[in-house]
This record gives structure tokens, sequence and C-alpha cells, in this order.
């Protein structure tokens, strides 16, 4: 297996874990009827609450945001394993933890933070453990241990 730089590691499980995941987001958005621009608005307005006024901009900005976090979450795992190698030798149970540490943090901590909410429902919750474990942390720890 050939070894990757840092650098690209961390930009392919940007690149894989982010789009995986807001295409999720896209299809749970459609799913339940709502508007993609909407919800695009809505993750911008995290950083920058009038983001929800900005329309297509405020869109834009929500998907910079959405990689934005992804970058910061590939970046701590992929810098945590060259330190720690033992999370490269078993990524998938190390990306089902992290996917579960990354879950507690957005929606246990940083989204009750900026919004004052938590997932109620236990189709919210199933469906967010499911995109951070399986398309956030688990691809995220392949790419690591290149």
């Amino acid at each position: 297996m050939q070894n990757w730089s840092t650098v690209k590691r961390i930009g392919v499980a940007t690149l894989v874990a982010g789009t995986l995941d807001i295409l999720a987001a896209i299809g749970l958005t459609l799913a339940f009827g709502r508007k993609v621009d909407a919800m695009l608005r809505y993750v911008a307005s995290g950083p920058f609450p009038g983001a929800k006024d900005w329309g297509a901009a405020g869109a834009a900005t929500g998907l910079a945001v959405h990689f934005a976090l992804m970058v910061i979450m590939a970046a701590v795992f992929v810098l945590a394993a060259d330190r720690m190698p033992q999370l490269k030798t078993k990524p998938i149970q190390w990306g089902v933890i992290y996917g579960l540490v990354t879950y507690v943090a957005m929606n246990l901590i940083a989204v009750p933070l900026r919004f004052g909410t938590f997932p109620v429902s236990a189709i919210g919750i199933s469906t967010q453990l499911f995109c951070h474990i399986v398309l956030v942390g688990i691809p995220i720890a392949l790419i690591a241990r290149r």
C-alpha cells in the first residue's frame, strides 16, 4: 500500500466523507419534502446567523461551512492516527468510535450550544448516527491508514 502525505490523506478524507455526508443530508432533506438550499443556509447560519436570508450565497456558504467542518474532523483523526499507530491497525473499529465522537461533538455539544436544540426523534438520532459512523468516521479512518 502506497503511503500518502498527511495533507493528501486529510484532503482525500475530507472530500470522501464530506461528499458522502452532504449527499445523505440532501437525500434526507428531499425525502422530508424540504428544500436543499434552505438546509444549506441553516448550516451556514451556525457561524453566520444572518445566512438564512442570503439566498444562493447563503446556500453556497453552507456548503463551504460543511466542508470546513469536515476538514477539521478529517485532520483531527489523521493527525491522531499518525501519533497513535494503533488507530491505523483497526480502521473499522476506530472509525466507528470516531463516528460516535463526531456525533457527540456535533449533536450533543456544537448544535445545542448554537441553536439550543438536541436531536429528539428516534429517526433523527439513528440517521445522524448512521451518517457520522458509516459516512464520516469509517471512511476517514480507512483513508488515514494510507
